[in-house]
């Protein structure tokens, strides 16, 4: 059985929630950044509940191991009709990087995305990501927007 067959991607359920910790702390340590366990509640709730306007999460699983994360969200735009769908979250363990999580993922995101109406799915990573970016210049394309956030 190849890599790629044996890979699954599929919905996040209350049973991954030990092992989704740890991918989604990880996600945040590559990010340089980590929040509170109520943070990680309430995220976690948010992403297996079944509230359209939540978060929800998909994972990547390898012989029973999670290797892969993401999270995404539909929301409303003033320029369409139909929502748009924001990926927030990807993340694929250093040990399959380069394998094809990532992309098994977003298409993953893209599949609901189109199950759900919503032709437009955008995400944002740091410019510094050049890693990924290798991926996502092949799946998507670079707009020309600068995210700008309130002043603290």
């Amino acid at each position: 059985m190849s890599f790629s067959d044996a890979l699954i991607v599929r919905p996040l359920s209350l049973a991954d929630r030990p092992q989704w910790n740890d991918l989604w702390a990880a996600y945040l340590a590559f990010y340089k950044t980590s929040h509170s366990q109520e943070v990680f509640e309430t995220s976690f709730v948010r992403l297996i509940g079944d509230n359209p306007h939540d978060f929800n999460g998909l994972v990547a699983e390898l012989d029973g191991k999670l290797v892969g994360l993401a999270h995404f969200l539909f929301h409303r735009h003033g320029w369409r009709i139909e929502n748009v769908c924001y990926l927030q979250d990807l993340y694929a363990t250093p040990e399959v990087r380069g394998l094809g999580v990532g992309r098994r993922l977003i298409e993953a995101v893209y599949a609901t995305a189109d199950a759900n109406a919503a032709p437009s799915v955008y995400w944002m990573t740091q410019e510094s990501n050049t890693q990924a970016r290798k991926l996502y210049d092949r799946i998507g394309h670079l707009t020309p927007f600068i995210k700008y956030e309130r002043a603290s």
